[in-house]
């Protein structure tokens, strides 16, 4: 009975989430129908493709994307790091560990935002609004998201892609907890590359996951872009990013 129940609602709800209603705000009237809607597709298996037209074709795209992305910005590059070097001790860039494919440990490149003596280099503790640890210049960078360009670099070397789970640290809590405690699902989002941007992100789950509900959420949207890989899909969520994060500045 349970398997036909999810076979027709998948059936019903194949392009189940717009990617439109991309904040909190506009979900608070029909969170709990969303968050209904992702728990009974995440209780299916979380499969990511393996056919070798979509891989070669997302190959592609994150390379193409990223190399382009890494010679045009070249220019802010310099200028943020000239900037960082300034105006805090300490080196230009960041390097922390983080979950790749499968669970391996990878480090992940980024702009240093944060005083040199009150960096985190666990990443456990988890950067709140406001956050007295972070620059003048870390704000501007983290509001636009440019600390995370550095990541291009993981990108080509395929370490990340261009859209995926973004990359957690080992550790990381989730309402308190370890993730891995806090949902037994955890570590099947690291089944793809993780990415620059994701499902989660464009849908305003990004940044602190200190309550069941973001932490949940973030979690399912994880899982649901894996269910519906597709390079359209990339396309929306790297359009939508670039819209929301570099002119909207959401991040902090």
């Amino acid at each position: 009975m349970k398997h036909f129940i999810n076979s027709n609602f998948k059936e019903q709800h194949a392009s189940s989430v717009p990617l439109e209603r991309s904040d909190h705000s506009a979900m608070r009237g029909s969170d709990m129908a969303v968050s209904e809607l992702l728990t009974l597709n995440a209780g299916k298996a979380s499969r990511p493709r393996r056919d070798a037209r979509y891989r070669v074709m997302k190959t592609m795209f994150d390379v193409t994307l990223a190399g382009a992305a890494l010679v045009l910005l070249s220019p802010l590059f310099l200028v943020i790091a000239t900037i960082i070097k300034l105006t805090s001790p300490g080196p230009v860039m960041f390097r922390q560990d983080r979950y790749g494919l499968n669970g391996e440990v990878f480090s992940i490149y980024k702009f240093r935002t944060m005083s040199q003596d009150d960096g985190d280099l666990s990443g456990v503790t988890q950067t709140v609004k406001d956050d007295p640890r972070v620059t003048a210049i870390g704000r501007f960078l983290r509001s636009t998201s440019f600390d995370e360009l550095p990541q291009l670099i993981n990108i080509v070397k395929r370490e990340m892609s261009v859209v995926g789970p973004r990359p957690h640290v080992p550790g990381m809590l989730a309402n308190g907890i370890l993730y891995e405690e806090f949902d037994s699902r955890y570590m099947d989002r690291h089944r793809v590359l993780p990415g620059l941007t994701g499902l989660a992100q464009v849908k305003g789950f990004r940044g602190e996951t200190n309550t069941e509900h973001s932490a949940r959420m973030r979690l399912n949207y994880d899982l649901e872009y894996i269910r519906r890989q597709s390079i359209r899909l990339d396309l929306r969520i790297t359009i939508n990013t670039f819209w929301k994060e570099f002119f909207r500045g959401s991040g902090y």
